[in-house]
């Protein structure tokens, strides 16, 4: 993964997650910021947050962690992000997602422009573009030279097709779910029996030059240069698996930009969402030491070569 600076600027939604053991911070792109920045890299969060008790507590968090809240707007008529999330018997996670919310009204300010001009990478998702503002501010951001990547993130009734398609237009590399690789198949009736098949026929769809397909608990498969890897998981005692892809997306991220090998980026990816699925919420304290040792139980990443995208 190539890119101009290591500069990475993540955009979306900021939010309380109200678990049953009680609020944690989320939104997925400000995971995703927190897990890099705990690696050692250079990541910012943009989003807003309401002029109001949650709001002030939310920034409260970033900066204790370490986060800058400078590209955290301030919103006075629309409350601060809560989502209602509900464990199944397995301890996976549904969301319940309320609207509107200060993040359905991110502004275009010169600011955001200049630090999205200057950011060698700009990680989005889909789920902030339910909204037609913050939709069009995402849109004049993608306007500029750097590596763009989008975390499909379908939650229901969030998941227009003319919307994700419009983002794909503007993106490099993809990062979805098994299930919502499902849904593109939907779109186009192709059968999703095979996921190799599949994830060939979404790179030559939409022009994507690395895409990754997590897979929950059986790990994941990543397209890159040409070649697939694929990677069976890690077992661990699941918590809950709230953040645990955001988790993954940043130690992939994290891995490439540090010139690592496609199959052991996989594999770190993995043993960083079974860290987070292992923990309380979806930013727990990070932990290198117990990542690596998830990762001395790993298991070797599989490499297909020479695939034939028809």
């Amino acid at each position: 993964m190539e890119i101009k600076n290591n500069e990475i600027l993540c955009f979306g939604e900021v939010l309380w997650d109200r678990l049953p053991s009680g609020a944690k911070a989320g939104g997925a792109p400000m995971n995703v910021a927190l897990h890099l920045s705990a690696i050692g890299l250079d990541a910012t969060i943009a989003s807003s947050v309401g002029n109001d008790e949650p709001g002030a507590e939310l920034k409260k968090f970033l900066e204790d962690s370490g986060m800058s809240t400078a590209y955290i707007q301030t919103d006075d008529d629309l409350p601060t992000s809560e989502v209602l999330v509900h464990l199944d018997e397995n301890n996976n996670a549904t969301y319940e997602i309320c609207e509107p919310v200060a993040w359905d009204n991110i502004q275009l300010t010169d600011s955001l422009m200049r630090k999205a001009r200057q950011a060698g990478l700009l990680i989005y998702g889909s789920l902030a573009s339910r909204n037609p503002l913050t939709r069009e501010t995402l849109m004049n951001l993608l306007d500029y030279d750097g590596l763009k990547l989008i975390d499909v993130n379908f939650r229901k009734p969030y998941d227009s097709q003319e919307v994700v398609e419009k983002l794909l237009e503007n993106t490099d590399v993809v990062k979805l779910n098994d299930e919502e690789l499902e849904v593109f198949a939907g779109w186009y009736n192709r059968p999703s029996s095979d996921e190799h098949k599949l994830m060939e026929w979404f790179v030559k769809h939409y022009n994507i030059g690395m895409l990754c397909v997590t897979k929950g608990e059986k790990g994941a498969l990543l397209y890159c240069n040409g070649k697939f890897y694929e990677h069976p998981g890690f077992k661990v005692n699941a918590v809950d698996t709230v953040g645990a892809g955001d988790a993954f997306l940043a130690g992939l991220i994290a891995s490439l930009l540090n010139k690592k090998e496609p199959a052991d980026a996989l594999a770190f990816a993995c043993a960083t969402g079974a860290f987070v699925a292992s923990k309380a919420g979806a930013t727990p304290k990070y932990d290198m030491d117990e990542i690596e040792e998830i990762l001395s139980n790993d298991q070797p990443t599989i490499e297909r070569n020479n695939i034939q995208i028809n």
